[in-house]
């Protein structure tokens, strides 16, 4: 899948936070520019739930975590959980992901399902877990969390003059030089027209781009027959985001960037079109036949607990405690909530530690809380405790935590403080 907010830093603002950290405290000025520079421009906009006490590391992963408890979820995450199973019984025993200042195994993300397993099914069971913060886009913590979704389009399997923006398979070859077309090649200049890759048209192109945007979706045809399309592969090019584009230009304020406001952009600018989508020369292709939305672990997604990750950061196959941003209906924060989470996809857009996307479903309803989230949360990563904490908590009475962070986390198990 893909996102609409791509929010890692420009090589630029990591130069300029280099010089921040070497002035110091020498110069109030650069310390005000430093601090607004932690993170991405097109983020810093009001009520947008970052922590800017968090405290300041240089590492991945911080290893003085205080998370509250593990919220108890609801029925649907226990089909994710096997799901998860399975992707993780799939991979060879002896790999370990080397992630800046830890080491995980994949027997250890095996040990975190079996420990989860085993409370749902037993919630007095005390889960021998820790809990590592993940260092977020500004070392302070702040990871933001935008959604995805899968929409519905409705196509035709010919073309006509309505219906005829095509949805793409991935061409089995590549030029020359290794590649494949950009973009603007694609959809404005046929370079795949006539290759047999078409699997339907739509009739519209933006349309075509938030499918892309999402990684997969549902498709309709005439008679009312449905089919999912899935995640089929890209063309290798830079994915640019259309939401920075735009912020960057002027034409849309930070605060108001979502995917309906890109969308009535785009509306209000047909002779626009061509030129901001070619500006995100990164393309999707798509596959068929699979009967429910597959992530990149190649396992069906499961919605509200399905996100998709940096894998050079989090290993698919991971469990995650989020503290995640709550929405009113307008889309303004009004807190966050605690959530456990799998780590079951990964996009394009998705780079480094400041940014995870959350699945949100499929339809409208999906669609509208993907469309709103933008804002920041923590995120932890969920490792088996080590022998000496296990064996030290074995003598001690296991406490639940009060904290109630959802309306369904009557249960909470407390997880461990790594030292």
């Amino acid at each position: 899948m893909l996102s609409i907010f791509p929010l890692y830093f420009s090589l630029y603002s990591d130069a300029v936070k280099t010089i921040c950290k070497t002035l110091g405290i020498f110069s109030v000025i650069t310390l005000a520019g430093c601090s607004q520079l932690e993170i991405d421009q097109s983020n810093a906009f009001d009520n947008n739930g970052r922590d800017k006490n968090g405290l300041k590391r240089d590492t991945l992963y911080l290893k003085e975590s205080l998370p509250p408890g593990l919220p108890y979820p609801d029925a649907i995450f226990e089909k994710g959980l096997k799901q998860q199973e399975t992707y993780l019984a799939r991979l060879p025993k002896k790999t370990d992901y080397h992630l800046d200042n830890t080491t995980v195994s994949v027997d250890q993300l095996k040990t975190v399902t079996q420990e989860i397993q085993h409370w749902l099914t037993n919630p007095k069971y005390f889960p021998k877990l820790e809990a590592l913060q993940l260092a977020g886009q500004d070392q302070r913590g702040n990871v933001q969390i935008t959604g995805y979704y899968v929409p519905i389009i409705e196509v035709r399997r010919k073309p006509d003059s309505l219906y005829r923006y095509p949805l793409y398979r991935k061409p089995p070859k590549t030029d020359a030089n290794g590649q494949l077309p950009t973009r603007e090649q694609i959809d404005f200049e046929g370079a795949l027209k006539g290759q047999g890759l078409e699997i339907a048209y739509s009739k519209s192109l933006v349309d075509n781009f938030f499918l892309q945007v999402q990684g997969s979706g549902v498709v309709e045809f005439k008679n009312g027959k449905r089919e999912l399309l899935s995640w089929g592969g890209v063309n290798g090019r830079a994915y640019r985001s259309l939401g920075k584009e735009l912020i960057e230009r002027g034409e849309i304020d930070k605060a108001k960037i979502s995917a309906q406001s890109i969308r009535q952009w785009l509306k209000a600018h047909p002779d626009q079109v061509r030129e901001l989508l070619s500006t995100n020369e990164s393309y999707l292709f798509f596959s068929e036949g699979q009967p429910d939305p597959i992530g990149a672990a190649n396992v069906p997604l499961t919605p509200l607990y399905s996100v998709a990750v940096d894998p050079a950061v989090i290993p698919l196959g991971s469990i995650l405690l989020g503290e995640l941003p709550k929405l009113d209906k307008k889309g303004n924060l009004i807190g966050h909530e605690y959530h456990l989470l799998l780590a079951q996809d990964k996009g394009g857009a998705i780079k480094g530690p400041g940014h995870i996307d959350w699945y949100q479903g499929i339809g409208k309803e999906a669609q509208i809380h993907a469309g709103q989230l933008k804002h920041f949360g923590k995120i932890w990563l969920l490792l088996p405790r080590q022998k000496e904490i296990i064996e030290k908590a074995a003598t001690d009475t296991p406490v639940t935590s009060q904290v109630a962070t959802n309306s369904n986390t009557s249960n909470q198990a407390t997880l461990v403080v790594k030292k």
